[in-house]
């Protein structure tokens, strides 16, 4: 993308070292602050004008001294609130070439939106030192967010990721309280009215958005790096409030190794003298790879080997590793534009994954990406409003919904179909050479490009494949020609070869027409649509395909049955055969698959029925297999398998299942927490809301309120989403809006909600009447909107849905998801043109079958 297509900062002043001071922060109250940040700045061309950006700060002063032209003060200060843009207009001409310091004095509010400087709120584990604010009922901790956009909310800056430079940095705060940044602390000295000012070692050059800091009444864990940098091991802490440092053992124990291992395989060592992780306790994403500071969810870096779901110890690994990836792919070296951000985020996707399968090689990370990654991928990539890898941004204020599972998942996966084909040494030998190549700057997909090409050999050229979850792709949305790597897998050696589909038809001769499979190991992105015949054939050799194969087998069948170029009853007669299944990434893709169907066809009492008798009987025996009971030494699959089964069971009424669950969730509820193992409360906690009505509601409701495990809250919502009742379904979305529910948990709740066809309906009618209530809460923060409105909205099938729901936010002020609607509109759309056309087809055979 050309830079004249980006709307950005006049190019004439660029930035080389922000000093930044905070200080007169006021512990309470407006949790307001002042600031002064001195910025060196080299001037290309004469200018009475300084433009940089700044949102929600006040400015009282500016002052440029240089050499040259002396000392002159803005004699004005004008505001483009909707560009988040000032202009500092000076009485003289700043001379070219000059190299001057433009002193900025200004304050601004530590808000509670959880972008730029906010604070965070919680309930200490164990009391707090003294100074730490607090009210009533929770105590306060603060640290930065500012990408993409938002370190202009802290302070006034050339907010551009390719306006790369060092930071400098100072804090002044309590003295029982601890402050962190980037870079070591560089020195503690007294300040104003027995507090402290805490200053930073200057960083090396960066972008904005990796600027960072954060204080509160820290505790940490130690560790270090067993590899030396520059004759030194690395420290490596995991902060967190008192009284939760233990939490943070494991991912202290992954940060260290995948450090280590990261130098190792991009032959550059890591590039800071220290690596802190601190947990944060409200945060709108799942972690920010801020440099040398990483700031995470509670739930994406800390793990209680007592308490907490099993489930979680492997985000919490990945999320590890995907951040520190971060430290050399997207830190390191920067992307030069927003619309580039799937090179960042793409590639430590795939990367983390590529970590976490070289620690844990016995969690089949490859078939849960494929299920969780690749597959969902899909699911927004079947859109007409879906979008390329790499998107055309003028504009960054629009980039916070390009955070998206097609700049993360697509772009993984794209980036493992390529190292399938390269191979992963010289697919890494690439990346290094690229690395280094741009190291401190910033780069393009192409210059990605380039090193792999020279690494590897080959030229290469990748594009999206054209899959419409409707199935009504027009011809002028088909007619680029795509490279697809075919993958072809058989049992017996014949000539058939193929590396890969260069034209719109060709015929691969000599297959082996017992057994082959396309897109061996689900390495490609794409589709693939089998006859009938052969679909039922790769069902029946089950025993030959891979982990992988057996999920993209599920996946393609679901999927084409949805856009009309399968069937359901393809579908269905494909999951029959997995009843012995064993792996349980391809039981949690046969169950979403099946999920979806029945949510689609919901309201349809035969295929309701029909439905829910066959997933009973196609789950039975796994789950009668499986049981309650824990073997000694077993591993986490295998605990997690069990949760999924007993859930899934539990809702389509098996009534073994439904009664333990009960008796130990009464159990539970008395007070024998022994009664509910940490892997098994979400299974529990939703038979038990589902099938015991207002008691189990308020029993689930005060766990979730006085829950402390650190996974306790999130369990907590999405237990609650399975109530059967309208009113239940009210008093939940008032609980879920009170500020008894964190606002970036809004969506946990949501998500269950969405996806409970018995009050679908009465969700859509409270949503109508309390909007403005909603948008209230939601909408400062347009990651937190976007993700409710998506979450909420995308289940519902029928047109007149789609049409309602267009009308009724036709004219409301759509700024921050407006793209999250439109791809809400198309999933609708294509739920109901696939409930329309296989509907009988679906009854038909249920009945053919005796489901029916």
């Amino acid at each position: 993308m050309a830079s004249t297509d980006r709307d950005v900062l006049p190019s004439h002043v660029k930035p080389i070292n922000y000093d930044i001071s905070i200080y007169d922060i006021e512990f309470g109250g407006g949790f307001t602050y002042q600031g002064t940040v001195k910025i060196d700045l080299e001037s290309e061309r004469s200018t009475k004008e300084i433009v940089l950006n700044a949102h929600e700060l006040k400015i009282h002063r500016a002052e440029i001294e240089s050499r040259e032209d002396g000392s002159q003060v803005a004699f004005n200060v004008s505001y483009d609130e909707a560009a988040q843009r000032a202009v500092f207009s000076f009485p003289e001409e700043i001379t070219a070439g000059a190299k001057s310091v433009l002193e900025i004095r200004y304050s601004g509010v530590m808000n509670n939106v959880m972008a730029g400087f906010y604070r965070s709120r919680y309930k200490p584990a164990v009391p707090a030192v003294a100074s730490v604010p607090r009210n009533e009922e929770y105590h306060f901790m603060f640290s930065t967010q500012f990408e993409s956009c938002d370190a202009r909310r802290a302070v006034p800056c050339f907010d551009e990721p390719n306006l790369k430079a060092t930071f400098d940095f100072a804090i002044e705060i309590p003295h029982d309280q601890t402050a962190l940044s980037n870079m070591p602390e560089k020195e503690v000295k007294e300040g104003k009215n027995g507090l402290k000012v805490v200053s930073f070692e200057r960083t090396p050059i960066m972008s904005t958005y990796l600027l960072s800091w954060a204080f509160g009444g820290f505790e940490y864990v130690e560790d270090f790096t067993k590899r030396k940098y520059n004759g030194k091991s690395l420290p490596v802490r995991v902060y967190t409030t008192r009284g939760l440092k233990e939490q943070g053992r494991f991912g202290l124990e992954n940060a260290v190794k995948i450090i280590d291992y990261f130098s190792e395989i991009f032959k550059i060592d890591y590039p800071l003298p220290k690596a802190d992780l601190l947990a944060v306790h409200e945060f709108s994403h799942g972690a920010m790879e801020n440099w040398g500071l990483v700031t995470y969810r509670t739930t994406a870096i800390l793990f209680d080997e007592v308490t907490s779901d099993p489930r979680y110890k492997n985000r919490v690994a990945y999320v590890v590793a995907h951040e520190l990836a971060h430290q050399w792919f997207g830190n390191l070296v920067t992307m030069d534009w927003w619309s580039e951000l799937w090179l960042n985020e793409g590639f430590a996707t795939w990367v983390g994954w590529f970590a976490i399968d070289h620690f844990y090689p016995h969690w089949e990370i490859w078939a849960q990406f494929v299920t969780e990654a690749c597959q969902t991928a899909f699911t927004l990539d079947s859109l007409r409003s879906s979008h390329p890898i790499e998107v055309p941004v003028k504009n960054a204020l629009e980039i916070d919904q390009i955070f998206d599972a097609i700049s993360y998942l697509k772009g993984s996966s794209v980036i493992r179909m390529l190292s399938g084909h390269l191979g992963v040494e010289v697919f890494l030998n690439g990346v290094s050479d690229y690395l280094k190549a741009h190291a401190y700057g910033n780069a393009t997909t192409n210059d990605l490009w380039v090193a792999l090409s020279k690494a590897s050999g080959k030229d290469i050229g990748l594009r999206q494949t054209r899959f419409l979850s409707t199935g009504d792709v027009k011809a002028e949305e088909d007619e680029t020609l795509w490279w697809v790597p075919l993958g072809l897998r058989q049992t017996k050696s014949t000539s058939a070869s193929a590396e890969a589909l260069t034209s719109k038809e060709e015929t691969v001769r000599d297959v082996d027409g017992t057994f082959y499979k396309l897109n061996a190991d689900q390495n490609g992105f794409y589709r693939t649509n089998y006859p009938p015949e052969r679909l039922a054939k790769l069902g029946k050799a089950r025993d030959k395909l891979s982990s992988q194969d057996r999920i993209g087998l599920v996946g393609d069948a679901a999927a084409l049955a949805l856009s009309g170029e399968g069937t359901t009853a393809g579908l269905l007669a494909l999951c029959v055969e997995f009843k012995e299944e064993e792996s349980m990434f391809v039981w949690a893709q046969v169950i979403k698959s099946l999920n979806n169907v029945r949510s689609i066809f919901a309201g349809n009492s035969t295929i309701e029925a029909g439905l829910k008798k066959f997933v009973l009987q196609l789950v039975t025996p796994a789950t009668e297999k499986i049981g309650w009971e824990f073997a000694p030494g077993e591993d986490n699959l295998t605990s997690r398998l069990r949760s999924l089964l007993l859930s899934t069971a539990g809702g389509a009424g098996h009534e073994p299942t439904i009664a333990e669950a009960k008796k130990r969730f009464d159990a539970y509820a008395s007070g024998d927490r022994h009664a509910v193992d940490p892997s098994l409360r979400l299974a529990v906690f939703c038979i038990a809301v589902e099938d015991g009505g207002t008691t189990a509601y308020e029993a689930v409701k005060e766990e979730y309120l006085s829950s402390t495990s650190v996974d306790g809250k999130e369990i907590g919502l999405q237990a609650l989403g399975h109530v059967q009742t309208s009113d239940l379904l009210n008093e939940f979305m008032d609980f879920q809006l009170s500020d008894k529910v964190a606002v970036q948990d809004a969506h946990s709740g949501a998500v269950s909600l969405a996806s409970n066809s018995k009050v679908r309906d009465p969700l859509w009618t409270y949503i109508k009447a309390h909007w403005e209530e909603i948008y209230a809460r939601l909408s400062a923060n347009s990651v937190i909107i976007d993700r409710f409105v998506k979450t909420v909205l995308s289940k519902y099938a029928s047109h007149e849905m789609e049409q309602e729901i267009a009308a009724f936010f036709e004219g409301k002020d759509t700024k921050g998801y407006d793209r999250g609607l439109v791809q809400v509109s198309d999933t609708i759309k294509g739920n109901a043109s696939y409930r329309e056309s296989d509907e009988e087809l679906v009854v038909e055979w249920l009945k053919a079958h005796g489901y029916a």
